[in-house]
């Protein structure tokens, strides 16, 4: 099992900037990569970004491409997510999660499939 555990939500104007971590323990060896996902109200959940843990490579969401970066310390294993240019229709909460080998490829990386193991969620509000 992995455990996740999100931090760093909260209210901001919009043009401003906020900074998510995703700590992760537990059996961390098995994880193959890790993204972060939202969920508006009303709204389904959708993906945002993802990271391959061991190279670093990186994909994101048309939505937040040039805005958002995610990045990831080994060291401390924790995954984060730097907002900046934030809307308001980034409002969401926001979620990290984790992939193993065997559910993490191409079809599924930036789907909710892709991923075994989910934080709880970060509340992110975006006022304009």
């Amino acid at each position: 099992q992995v455990q996740l555990v999100e931090s760093g939500g909260g209210l901001v104007q919009a043009g401003g900037s906020l900074r998510l971590s995703c700590a992760a323990s537990g059996r961390t060896g098995s994880v193959y990569a890790m993204a972060w996902f939202r969920q508006a109200p009303g709204k389904e959940r959708e993906f945002v970004a993802w990271i391959i843990w061991s190279i670093g490579a990186t994909y994101y969401a048309d939505s937040v491409k040039g805005r958002f970066t995610i990045s990831r310390d080994n060291t401390k294993n924790t995954v984060y997510l730097k907002m900046n240019s934030l809307k308001r229709e980034d409002t969401a909460v926001y979620y990290c999660a984790a992939g193993i080998p065997l559910t993490w490829s191409v079809a599924t990386r930036s789907a909710l499939a892709g991923y075994n193991y989910w934080g709880q969620g970060t509340q992110v509000t975006v006022s304009s």
